[in-house]
């Protein structure tokens, strides 16, 4: 009944939060435990009353600031540079585009929403349709959050204790990059259009002034990991870093921020952040009502006794996560499944990084799949080609981040090579 009342109440719309605290409500009213609304209320503080979720809405700021400060440009002619000459360039380009900007906000939402204003459009004057130019820019966006820095990496950090916050970052790269390029092998073996450059109405600079112009901008995720590599500060000091570093370039180096404008900045970044902290707050209050009635040892124990192998348990798993990622926000999936499977991968073997990885790539996959897929709706929104065509269009690259978590899957040294070159 409980699990029927949550879906329920999120097919109706209700937000997240409000939906785990309802239905924590009714369970805590057939338990035989005495609860209060006093213990909730503290289990809430308590989710919140940590340093390390601090790096969140500074993050969350320096990816806006860095969108404030006209960096899309010195991205697209910097990726160009790279890829844009080649078979299906413009749509390389798109891709590229995205693993770079990934290294600055971590956010897949902020790169749909910047890069596809700009892609969408020149793709369509290209010959690509508008709905594959959308679809690609929705797919190429969830390498946002699994290339360092990444905000779902530090709240995985945050969910299961003794799992490395730098480890995380590192154990990130390989797969972003991976995905990037199955997208980009995808994208030559089967686009139509031979276009192989950039056209001028896109005013991209020359070769050498489009490398000096990424520079400063790919400098920063350089400098937010090497710092927390090197033991130099924690992600949280880091991220007030990012945020420095951020201000100084829109401010005083590109000039593209007026002071006026920040209070509108932090504004959207107060916003954002509370969205995070709120759903952060009811999954504590809900963790700690089932840890209270042993609901994740219950579960351990069973699939324990019942699943003896790795390979069954990681097939089911990253089949869970795909299935919840249809209907769940990825961190609030993340929050209420981690604390319960990540015991249980543990117990049976799993490297708990590689299982960190495996969880951030497969709940960002569902940022592309409907009902809920916030990146299809915010590309939707660009390119106002509707939700029927836009998810047809999405399918092929769905299939291909698929293939890539199950290569990720199965294959842990593509997760755990670079952790473990560094140390970890």
């Amino acid at each position: 009944m409980i699990y029927a009342l949550f879906i329920l109440l999120l097919v109706a719309g209700v937000p997240i939060a409000v939906t785990i605290f309802a239905s924590m409500l009714v369970f805590m009213g057939f338990g035989e435990a005495p609860y209060s609304l006093r213990i909730v209320a503290t289990e809430m503080f308590k989710g919140m009353n940590s340093f390390p979720l601090l790096a969140i809405p500074l993050f969350v700021l320096a990816g806006e600031v860095m969108n404030e400060s006209g960096i899309t440009g010195r991205i697209i002619a910097f990726a160009n540079v790279l890829v844009g000459r080649l078979r299906g360039g413009l749509a390389l380009v798109n891709i590229w585009a995205s693993v770079i900007f990934a290294g600055l906000s971590g956010s897949a939402v902020a790169d749909t929403s910047a890069l596809g204003r700009v892609f969408i459009p020149e793709m369509e004057k290209h010959g690509y349709s508008r709905a594959f130019a959308a679809a690609l820019t929705a797919a190429s966006s969830v390498i946002g959050p699994i290339i360092p820095p990444s905000i779902p990496v530090i709240i995985y950090a945050l969910i299961v204790s003794g799992v490395s916050v730098p480890a995380l970052f590192l154990a990130g790269v390989m797969p972003g990059i991976l995905l990037a390029v199955f997208l980009s092998a995808y994208v030559m073996l089967t686009v139509k259009i031979d276009q192989s450059d950039v056209d001028d109405d896109m005013e991209i600079p020359s070769a050498r002034s489009a490398v000096l112009g990424g520079i400063l901008p790919l400098l920063m995720p350089v400098f937010v990991v090497g710092s927390i590599l090197l033991g130099i500060v924690t992600p949280t000091e880091a991220a007030s870093f990012a945020v420095a570093y951020a201000l100084i370039l829109g401010l005083f180096v590109y000039r593209n921020i007026e002071l006026s404008a920040l209070p509108r900045l932090f504004a959207g970044a107060m916003r954002d952040s509370s969205v995070i902290l709120i759903i952060i707050s009811a999954v504590s209050a809900a963790n700690w009502v089932l840890t209270y009635n042993r609901v994740p040892n219950m579960l351990t124990d069973w699939v324990l006794t019942n699943v003896d192998s790795q390979t069954t348990f990681l097939l089911a798993a990253m089949l869970l996560f795909l299935f919840v990622g249809l209907f769940l926000e990825g961190i609030a999936a993340m929050l209420v499944l981690v604390p319960i499977l990540h015991p249980i991968a543990v117990g049976l073997g799993v490297d708990p990084v590689h299982f960190g990885i495996l969880v951030i790539f497969n709940l960002m996959i569902g940022l592309i799949t409907p009902p809920l897929g916030l990146c299809l709706f915010v590309a939707e929104g660009v390119a106002q080609v509707g939700m029927a065509r836009i998810t047809r269009a999405i399918l092929p690259f769905f299939l291909v981040e698929v293939l890539v978590l199950f290569i990720l899957t199965f294959m842990p040294s593509t997760v755990l090579w670079l952790p473990r070159l560094f140390g970890y």
